[in-house]
């Protein structure tokens, strides 16, 4: 039997802290929490830790400090199955966050990188066979330019397709986009890319249709904007944008919602499922997501998204 399409997925990890709050704090304001987590965390771990569970062969590269935290990250990896080899100690801090979420699942959360920042490009170049082995190579923005730039450029060189989720948002280096085969946004960083780019400071859907269809001419193949409540919409060069709406689920944490999204969406493009099927299955992982508190042992796998969209279906034909 074939093994499963690789992903590689340049890393960031996380101790996180979460709290739910009745509502988001106001400045100089102290609240009493009703629930906290505490978790293996980071963009990167989320992203590799669902399409490991969602039957994905997950290789990457992550850099952690020498502190207390750091024994939260191996000890992350070891539980869950994904390799420890992929880890980078460095001389520096693990990187850590704190979010919070309303009484109507919204979130705000601040990220310190710490070791994530020193990521560089040569430690790509260590893994550069692996980088160019994988079959999708996937970025987030809890790291440098530096390491981003050296793997995809190592990607597009060896006909890998490339996907960058540019969170936390940041300026995107125009190389860099000519580097990226699949562009993951969400509504808020679509907004201010679209700002920064000139198409519009209101975050209108003509402001954003009008942003895809620049990008599509520097480098992406396909952009997809979650929405929220609203679903995602995906934009792809001469076809009209695709529309795939939310499922009704009560949302209690919407914390990490974004990287299931991105996780189901990477493995559906690593299957080679049609995009409409795709979108699908990655909405269905971020409501899934957002139906509990937490994100390290709410990630689905394969079983529950497939007994979920079961669900979903029966009740759509009742």
């Amino acid at each position: 039997m074939d093994q499963p399409a690789s992903l590689f997925v340049l890393g960031s990890f996380v101790v996180a802290c979460s709290a739910k709050v009745p509502h988001l704090p106001r400045p100089g304001e102290s609240l009493r929490a009703e629930a906290f987590t505490a978790e293996p965390g980071g963009k990167g771990l989320n992203l590799a830790l669902g399409a490991h569970r969602l039957g994905a062969r997950v290789d990457g590269i992550f850099s952690i400090g020498t502190d207390l935290f750091s024994q939260l990250a191996q000890s992350a990896f070891a539980q869950t199955g994904l390799s420890s080899a992929m880890l980078r100690q460095v001389d520096a801090k693990t990187g850590s966050g704190i979010g919070f979420t309303d009484s109507h699942g919204e979130n705000c959360l601040a990220v310190c990188p710490g070791a994530n920042l020193l990521l560089s490009a040569q430690d790509i170049r260590s893994v550069e066979q692996a980088v160019r082995e994988a079959h999708l190579v996937l970025a987030q923005f809890e790291i440098g330019d530096e390491p981003i730039l050296e793997a995809f450029a190592l990607a597009q060189d060896a006909g890998v397709r490339t996907l960058l989720n540019p969170s936390p948002f940041r300026h995107v280096d125009q190389r860099m986009l000519e580097y990226t085969s699949v562009l993951v946004l969400n509504c808020v960083e679509a907004t201010q890319l679209a700002e920064a780019s000139g198409f519009g400071a209101h975050g209108t859907l003509e402001s954003l249709n009008d942003m895809a269809a620049a990008l599509l001419e520097q480098g992406p193949e396909l952009i997809v904007v979650t929405l929220g409540s609203e679903g995602a919409i995906a934009y792809q060069k001469g076809i009209p944008p695709l529309r795939q709406p939310s499922f009704p689920v009560k949302v209690i944490d919407t914390l990490g919602a974004g990287d299931a999204f991105t996780a189901g969406l990477a493995v559906g493009l690593l299957q080679g499922r049609p995009l409409p099927e795709c979108l699908r299955q990655a909405t269905a992982c971020g409501a899934i997501l957002c139906m509990e508190i937490g994100v390290f042992d709410v990630l689905p796998n394969f079983e529950q998204l497939d007994l979920f969209l079961a669900a979903q279906d029966a009740e759509r034909i009742q």
